[in-house]
């Protein structure tokens, strides 16, 4: 997805902060999100992720801090930022008795669209989501994944400036989960900002172009992508030789070599690769030169960082929880909230 040269804040949020009895859910909590952007927020089980989705949707008061949505204010104007924003949760929210149409259509009409926009937008939505042959059955005789399909839907008809998507493929299958990223980055693509909470690494890889890690309520890191994983370090150089026979002869030259990191050179046979840790660029040089002069042919050299479930457990300690485990965390937090 390109990314836009936009300085506007749609998301700005200052030391926001949540207490539920003794638990401090929102910390001090400080993010932005630019307009047009798609901001991941990653954490480990009841980080407070859901939390402070919440707060920005005005479902829970914040007892503390700032935040600001769409150009309005979290605490004094929740009823204009509420016709700005949608919101996915972690649990559908679909009428049961309704149809999926009339689902859909409603939430337009709520939404001020006029019939004809209300009609016309719900038969989109219900062609993007691949639900048209069940558009005039009860939400209620859905299987779980085409209601979850349905509340992307509802929370997508209305054109959102700013739209949460806590957890939103969870239980999804793989083409559905596909349908879910293109709707999102054409949303993007249209203008739109995204608030992103997600356990799938490769969801946060594939939409956000920058990342947000909660952990017990305050943020602990922040960055692109690739600035997370080179603040993490360990890259790895993977050089291929060009004759597969070389590959044990090549890791034994690199062994003995004395050079920095060659020591650890480790053979990968199925893939007819030698990876080492990486330390420094003049290390990468020295390699390479070493190994033309004893004759070795290279196919191929490149370099890896960590992938981001190494950058997760590296940052948090933890590592990133099946994303059913995290539902059920994050629903005790929810179901506080709603209490509150």
């Amino acid at each position: 997805m390109t990314r836009k040269d936009n300085d506007r804040n749609a998301v700005e949020v200052r030391g926001l902060v949540k207490h539920f009895g003794a638990t401090k859910a929102l910390d001090g909590v400080d993010l932005e999100v630019r307009e047009g952007t798609v901001l991941g927020v990653l954490g480990p089980n009841g980080a407070g992720k859901t939390t402070l989705v919440r707060a920005l949707s005005t479902l829970i008061r914040p007892d503390a801090g700032t935040a600001r949505v769409a150009g309005y204010d979290v605490l004094t104007q929740p009823r204009q930022l509420r016709r700005a924003i949608g919101l996915t949760g972690q649990y559908a929210s679909v009428d049961e008795k309704l149809s999926g149409y009339e689902n859909l259509y409603m939430i337009g009409r709520l939404l001020d669209l006029s019939r004809k926009d209300a009609r016309r937008r719900a038969g989109e939505m219900l062609e993007r989501f691949s639900l048209t042959e069940a558009a005039k059955r009860p939400a209620g005789q859905y299987s779980g994944g085409m209601r979850r399909r349905l509340d992307l839907a509802a929370s997508m008809i209305g054109h959102p400036a700013v739209l949460y998507l806590d957890e939103p493929t969870t239980g999804l299958d793989p083409r559905t989960r596909n349908e879910v990223w293109e709707e999102v980055q054409r949303m993007v693509t249209e203008g739109a900002t995204v608030l992103l909470t997600t356990q799938y690494m490769e969801e946060a890889e594939q939409l956000a172009q920058e990342l947000t890690v909660i952990d017990r309520g305050r943020v602990i890191a922040g960055g692109r992508v690739d600035e997370l994983k080179a603040k993490v370090g360990g890259r790895t150089l993977v050089i291929r030789p060009a004759d597969p026979g070389e590959l044990s002869r090549m890791v034994g030259a690199l062994a003995q070599a004395g050079l920095d990191g060659t020591a650890g050179a480790t053979p990968d046979e199925t893939a007819g690769t030698v990876s080492l840790p990486l330390l420094s660029d003049e290390q990468l040089t020295a390699v390479i030169g070493m190994l033309s002069a004893r004759g070795f042919g290279i196919a191929d050299i490149g370099t890896h960082l960590p992938s981001l479930d190494e950058v997760f457990l590296a940052i948090t300690g933890q590592k990133a929880s099946a994303p059913a485990d995290d539902q059920a965390a994050e629903q005790n937090d929810a179901l506080q909230g709603a209490a509150a």
